[in-house]
């Protein structure tokens, strides 16, 4: 239930909202835009309790480009509706590369908050050099130079990651293991190193990096990663959507909390039963 204001504190928070609106703008402009009497302007700004109708308040939100709420300390939020829903979802390009700028920096945004990260494929965090350059040998003809740079980039990630979270269907580890489908022709000695690195990682790092595999017959997800309570992106392809909506985030949060309980088993049993799949 909504906090209930008494008349005179609203009455002045009003007053206050209003002249930090205005932007030194006088009451005379505010009374020609909004076609109100000055008097009326005037009336409202003085001390009291003297609270506008609908209409005007309505008036004066539009003028000045703010929301009627926000003027009436019904919200906190100063822009209309309607640049909120915009600014609440955007799409942004996503380049095809190992790590963008726009990744680096919403990771750099939620340097210490809790990241949750369910990957397109296998998460490039974990990759090794070698499975990096068969994935991108398409787009990155000499890999040499992105791979040192992906390098360092990751590097500087790791001291600023203290709780990530990364959830994968168990199918992509099994196709990786056996060479099937998207990683067709990575040679069988390439493959089980990886695992072997995964698994390393995952040890090492505990409990500051946690990895769970969900079965994808039971629950489904699209790659997303959740930065914090910030923000939460879900990856297209060539774009990412990205929500700031702060009770969207919190169920792209749920969402991915759920396909945790769903793995089965806790973080500290993961890097075996990787193990048993590169066997």
């Amino acid at each position: 239930m909504p906090e209930m204001i008494d008349r005179r504190d609203r009455a002045t928070l009003f007053r206050t909202r209003l002249l930090q609106a205005l932007e030194g703008r006088s009451q005379s402009w505010l009374a020609r835009e909004t076609g109100l009497d000055r008097s009326t302007i005037s009336a409202l700004l003085a001390p009291g309790t003297r609270l506008p109708n609908a209409q005007a308040a309505a008036d004066c939100a539009s003028v000045l480009g703010v929301s009627c709420d926000w003027l009436l300390g019904l919200t906190d939020r100063r822009d209309p509706p309607d640049v909120l829903a915009a600014r609440a979802v955007t799409l942004v390009p996503a380049a095809r590369a190992l790590f963008d700028d726009t990744i680096l920096a919403w990771h750099r945004a939620a340097k210490g908050a809790k990241i949750r990260h369910v990957p397109a494929t296998l998460p490039d965090l974990l990759k090794t050099p070698e499975v990096l350059a068969f994935e991108y040998a398409a787009i990155l003809p000499d890999p040499g130079p992105a791979l040192s740079a992906f390098q360092a980039q990751r590097e500087g990630l790791d001291a600023s990651l203290p709780d990530f979270e990364i959830a994968l269907p168990r199918h992509e580890l099994v196709s990786f293991a056996s060479g099937t489908g998207y990683w067709s022709g990575l040679a069988p000695e390439l493959r089980r190193a990886q695992l072997d690195h995964f698994a390393e990682v995952l040890e090492t790092r505990y409990p500051a990096l946690r990895l769970y595999l969900f079965d994808a017959h039971r629950v489904f997800s699209a790659p997303v990663t959740v930065f914090g309570s910030d923000r939460a992106v879900v990856y297209l392809g060539q774009q990412y959507l990205v929500l700031t909506d702060q009770a969207r985030v919190a169920e792209a949060a749920q969402h991915f909390d759920h396909l945790v309980r769903e793995a089965g088993h806790s973080a500290r049993d993961t890097p075996g039963l990787i193990r048993g799949l590169a066997v």
